[in-house]
Order: structure tokens, then C-alpha cells, then sequence
């Protein structure tokens, strides 16, 4: 602690309060940890951070325009420029579903003497890009790289990088790899840079096919890669891993960048200590806390999160209420995704009625729940069996103008049929269509397979015609237990 004696005894004893609480209070071992994904309320955030760094690069959100006229220029005129843009854009998105046998897209496009642009560009891409489904895939690629070269082939224009992020994002929900590498190359000889989002796109994909490692260390050896609003690009590639839960990659980049010079930050401690905690090593987490502390870095609303989080899941209430209390004495006032972080992890410790008092804590706070809060809560209750509990939550969020989400409503249909309760189960789904919210896989599987478990075979097949009905998931039906066609 001496090298931070000079911001005041006060400072230092708040900074000590805080590396006390969690070395004193996460001290346990959860074997849960293992096999359970019970860390989203921290991780969640971590990924979130650079998410609106990337946002000039990703070029905002997918449906804002990029185009900036003078300050001066009339709304109206911005209106129009964008409408002749989607209606270019439709009209080339028409021409390529029509290419095949018999149709020449390419003479096609020529014809319609488009002027090409970036936005024009974007718009088509991200059409190409929103109509991927399992059956779609390889043609969506095929016709994606075709307008792609197109495009890139018409007078006054030149490819953006962003262009170059939404081809390559294709290519990755295509399973198109070969492809999206030499993609990678060509934009590389094209001059330009390989940025975070060029990385957070491979290792995405490659992270998957095992193959992590391999992408971690071309980026790292290569000259081009570069990203302005890190300090430095090893925080991207962490950042980067978060994102696909490779934790021991992320031990190996943060020793890598240390031999290589880089001082961690608040984000890169705040990743690396969150990956050992992940990975169990409780003793480095404590290291990396003390560190922090002692390179001047103090703990952000993030690293707190991570904190209540290991205090939810070391059933550590009384210590969870003494870190609320001191955020707050240090001006960092717990919001309600700090409260869910606390009641999720103490929920799956078992202990719900802790989780209520801080629920009502919250509240008592002036911080309002929101539908992950409740959510959490609920599925809480229907873990232990408190089905009654789970329900008087769900009618609360309602009257409180909450809309449950598809998470709430498959923790309520798997709580009735534990329950038995299968009549209140099909009609759960039901509500859940009715007020807007579709139902995913999970929903439809859980019910399925309790339906058949307890022997209700006709019932379970009336689910699985909804879903042949309503073209959802047909193609992952064969997962189902016992399904056949």
C-alpha cells in the first residue's frame, strides 16, 4: 500500500476496506462453479464496456446512417438522401434473390446504373446479413461476396473497412472459414488495419473450431493490427476473449503483454481477475487486488460487480451489505444490475432469503426492478421448488409494468411442470404469443420434454405441430428427446 500513501490515509483505508472484504469473504471453494453459467450479470458488463468504444467502426447502430451533411442541412434533405439509399438498396437485394440458373445478377446490377456508396453498401450487406437461417447459409455467402466484389469493382468507390467487418461477419455466421481468412488477407493488402472488431470477428468464430490460440497469435505478432481507443491492443484482444469465455487464453495474453512492456488498467485487471476467479484460482485473484490497489487503481463499478458476485456465490450476505455500504461512501452508487449480480449469486448459493432482503433493499434504494431482476428472482424460487413464491413475483413484475422476457417465461413452464402442473404450463406458452413474446427452443424443449417425461404424449406432440405450424426450430426438432418424424 505504500506506493498509494500519497492520495491520504482516508484513500488508503478505504482501498485496504475493500482488498479485507474480498480476500477475508471469498476465501471458499464452490465445486458449482464447474458446471453451472451462473456468471452472465458479471461477465455481461466486462463485454459490454468497449461495445460503444467500437461504435464509429461499426458504424453505430445497424439501422442509424452513416452520412453527416453540413450543420446546416435540412433534416429533410438527410431523409431523402437516406430513402434513395434503402430503395437502391432494396432493389439490389431483389436482383440478388433472383440469381441462378437462367439469371445474370451481375448484368443485372450494371443495368440499374446505382450509384455505389458506403451506405449503399451497408444497407445491402446487413439485408444479406439479417436473412441468414440454417437453410440460407451457403447461398447468403455466396451472393454476399458477389455484391461484395461488385461493389468493390464500381467507379468512385472503394471498400470501407466497415464493408470489409460485414463480409467478414458473413462469411463467420456462413461457417464459411477458408473464405473469411482470405478475406482477411485481401483487406490487409488493401491497407487496412486489422482492428479489434477484425479480431473479436475470427476469434468469435475460431474460438469455436478450437483454433483460438492460432488467431491470438498472429494478432499479437502482426504489425497491422491497431485500435485507438484501447491503451494498447492487448486490452482489445482480452476483451475479445471475454466475449467466448476463453479464460486460460486470457492468462496467457496478460503474462505476454507484461514481458512485451504494457501496464494493465482498470480493464485489463478487471478481465484477468474475473478469468482467474472463473478458472478458480482464488490466491491470483487476490494478487491481481492487491496490485490494483497498489498501482493506483482503484475499484470501478465493474471490478465491484465482480466482488458482489463472489459474495452472492460464497453466501456472503452480511459482507455483501458492508461493500454496498462503502461504494456508496465512495461515491459509486450500486445500480440494479449491482443488486441482481448479489441476488443471482445468492440465489444459487441457496440462500433465497437473502436474495429477497436485498430485493427489497433495492427498492428501499430507489432503485427499481427491472425484468432480469425479477426474472433471477423467479427462477430462484422454481429452482427450490417455490412455485407459489415464483408466481406471486411473476404477477408483481406485471402490475408493475414489466413484461417478462423468453427467459421468465421458461423458468415459470419449467416451475409448473415440476410442479405437474402441465395444464398452467401449455397455457403459459400461450400467454407468452399473446403478449408478443416468442417462445425460442429452450422454451419449446423444456416443455416438450416434461410433457413427455410424465407420459403426455399427445399433448407433447400438439407442441412440437405448433412448431412445424409456425416453421420455428424445425430444423432443430431432432434434438428433441424421443422426437420422430
Amino acid at each position: 500500500m505504500n506506493s498509494i500513501t500519497h492520495f491520504g490515509t482516508k484513500t488508503v483505508h478505504k482501498v485496504s476496506c475493500i482488498l479485507f472484504i474480498s480476500r477475508n469473504l471469498c476465501d471458499y471453494r464452490s465445486d458449482g462453479d464447474k458446471s453451472d453459467n451462473g456468471f452472465g450479470f458479471v461477465e455481461e458488463p466486462l463485454k459490454k464496456i468497449c461495445r460503444n468504444r467500437d461504435y464509429s467502426e461499426l458504424g453505430g447502430n445497424l439501422d442509424t446512417c452513416e452520412y453527416e451533411g453540413p450543420a446546416d442541412q435540412s433534416f429533410s434533405l438527410r431523409r431523402s438522401f437516406m430513402d434513395y439509399e434503402w430503395s437502391d438498396a432494396t432493389k439490389i437485394l431483389d436482383i440478388l434473390k433472383r440469381d441462378g440458373l437462367g439469371f445474370d445478377a451481375k448484368s443485372e446490377l450494371n443495368e440499374l446504373q446505382i450509384r455505389v456508396s458506403g451506405l449503399l453498401v451497408r444497407h445491402v450487406l446487413l439485408g444479406i446479413l439479417r436473412s441468414i437461417n440454417h437453410e440460407t447459409k451457403t447461398r447468403c455467402a455466396k451472393l454476399g461476396y458477389k455484391f461484395f466484389v461488385w461493389s468493390g469493382q464500381q467507379e468512385n468507390y472503394r471498400h470501407t473497412a466497415n464493408a470489409y467487418h460485414l463480409m467478414l461477419k458473413i462469411f463467420s455466421v456462413c461457417e464459411e472459414f477458408k473464405a473469411m481468412w482470405r478475406l482477411v488477407d485481401e483487406m490487409i493488402e488493401s491497407g487496412f488495419p486489422t482492428t479489434a472488431r477484425t479480431f473479436n470477428i475470427l476469434i468469435c468464430t475460431c474460438g469455436e473450431a478450437g483454433l483460438a490460440r492460432n488467431v491470438v497469435e498472429r494478432f499479437i505478432k502482426s504489425k497491422t493490427f491497431n485500435y485507438r481507443p484501447f491503451r494498447h491492443s492487448y486490452n482489445a484482444i482480452l476483451h475479445s476473449l471475454l466475449a467466448i469465455n476463453q479464460y486460460r487464453l486470457i492468462e496467457w495474453v496478460y503474462q505476454r503483454m507484461l514481458l512485451d512492456g504494457h501496464s494493465p488498467d482498470n480493464l485489463t485487471y478487471n478481465i484477468v481477475m474475473f478469468a482467474n476467479y472463473r478458472l478458480g484460482k482464488l490466491d491470483q485473484f487476490h494478487k491481481l487486488l492487491d496490485e490494483m490497489g497498489r498501482n493506483g487503481f482503484y475499484p470501478d463499478l465493474h471490478t465491484y460487480n465482480i466482488l458482489l458476485h463472489v459474495l452472492g456465490k460464497g453466501d456472503k450476505p452480511l459482507a455483501a451489505l458492508n461493500l454496498l455500504n462503502h461504494m456508496k461512501e465512495v461515491g459509486l452508487y450500486p445500480s440494479v444490475l449491482h443488486f441482481t449480480t448479489l441476488i443471482d449469486g445468492l440465489s444459487r448459493a441457496g440462500n433465497l432469503d437473502a436474495s429477497k432482503y436485498f430485493f427489497d433493499e433495492m427498492i428501499r434504494s430507489g432503485c427499481m426492478p427491472d425484468v432480469v431482476c425479477y426474472t433471477v428472482m423467479i427462477t430462484g424460487y422454481i429452482v427450490a421448488g417455490e412455485l407459489e413464491n415464483a408466481q406471486a413475483m411473476f404477477d408483481e413484475m406485471i402490475s408493475k409494468g414489466q413484461l417478462p422476457n423468453v427467459f421468465t417465461y421458461n423458468s415459470m413452464i419449467r416451475g409448473f411442470c415440476m410442479a405437474g402442473k402441465f395444464e398452467e404450463a401449455c397455457s403459459m406458452l400461450k400467454d407468452m404469443e399473446s403478449r408478443g413474446c416468442n417462445p425460442n427452443f429452450i422454451v419449446f424443449n423444456t416443455l416438450v420434454s416434461n410433457l413427455r417425461n410424465a407420459g403426455k404424449l399427445s399433448e407433447a406432440h400438439e407442441i412440437i405441430r405448433h412448431m412445424g405450424e409456425k416453421r420455428q426450430y424445425v430444423h432443430l426438432l431432432s434434438k428433441m428427446k424421443g422426437y420422430r418424424r
